[in-house]
């Protein structure tokens, strides 16, 4: 579907008050919005049910450019009558020393945005069950999304919804490839472990300077993150730095290595669960010579 945005900014949603005027600005949105859109098509995220109800998403916004991102983005879309579900934002406040708790329900309520804030203390537990030295990252995620299951189930949302970008996604492979040991990343679309939730991740094609720049453009009040934020030598940050080498090195080698995710060829790797190599055989001469055309005479 070809999205068509008005060039006039004054009737859109308060997300986007304020929004500077220039072509550049303009041109940014669109792309952003264009690629959240063709990938919630793409990946099947709007769920048509028989009964004509209208799904609930419950949208995860930390304070971070990228969350910020995602949540203007789908009220734009939602706006324009392009995104058929309602909408829930939810902050976790996960008691971090010093986290600005009256931010991001300020600017909810500014912006109209239904919202639920919730406070669980899962900072001291990351701090006292990690070892020193090690890093919080996936204890810290794991009782966070733990928490936004429930969360989600409490206000009947069929689907939790996450700011993760192009980026992200490919760190995400190449931490896998180097310390996992496979060819894994954040897929655009998953249901939870449990079986009863989606997990949406609509910016997958959306790249993580468009985000920043985006939020950056908004004056969105950017919340950092004082946790993982804290710790040196992360793998996904040394990734990261890889990443970026390689593109100053070669401009564009992101959206290639992102479109070779997009186009994977178990035939042509070596895993035997997703191509039946021993099953592999060749033709007989005979179904060579029944599949042979006649050649054409010059």
């Amino acid at each position: 579907m070809q999205i068509m945005l008005d060039d006039d900014l004054t009737e859109i949603h308060a997300l986007f008050e304020g929004a500077p005027q220039t072509t550049e600005f303009k041109k940014l949105r669109k792309r952003i919005v264009r690629y959240a859109r063709e990938a919630i098509e793409q990946y099947g995220m709007i769920e048509r049910r028989e009964d004509g109800s209208v799904p609930k998403w419950l949208v995860c916004l930390s304070g971070g450019k990228d969350s910020y991102t995602l949540l203007a983005v789908l009220h734009e879309l939602k706006w324009r009558g392009l995104l058929p579900v309602d909408l829930l934002a939810c902050n976790l406040d996960q008691g971090q020393p010093g986290f600005p708790a009256t931010v991001l329900p300020e600017f909810l309520e500014k912006m109209g945005v239904p919202h639920r804030i919730e406070y669980q203390d899962t900072y001291s537990i990351v701090v006292d069950k990690v070892p020193q030295g090690r890093t919080y990252c996936a204890l810290c995620s794991r009782l966070r999304r733990g928490n936004l299951y429930r969360i989600a189930r409490e206000e009947g949302c069929s689907a939790v919804v996450l700011g993760h970008h192009r980026d992200d996604i490919l760190e995400t492979f190449f931490m896998n490839l180097f310390h996992g040991g496979r060819l894994a990343t954040m897929p655009p679309k998953l249901v939870n472990e449990e079986g009863d939730l989606f997990v949406f991740r609509p910016l997958a094609h959306v790249a993580e300077v468009d985000c920043e720049k985006f939020a950056r453009a908004m004056n969105y009040p950017i919340i950092p993150c004082d946790l993982c934020g804290s710790q040196d030598g992360l793998q996904r940050q040394q990734v990261k730095q890889i990443l970026d080498q390689w593109e100053s090195n070669s401009p564009g080698r992101r959206q290639v290595m992102f479109r070779a995710l997009m186009n994977a060829r178990p035939s042509h790797l070596l895993d035997p669960k997703l191509f039946d190599f021993i099953g592999l055989s060749t033709k007989t001469e005979k179904e060579i010579s029944e599949n042979d055309e006649i050649p054409l005479l010059r």
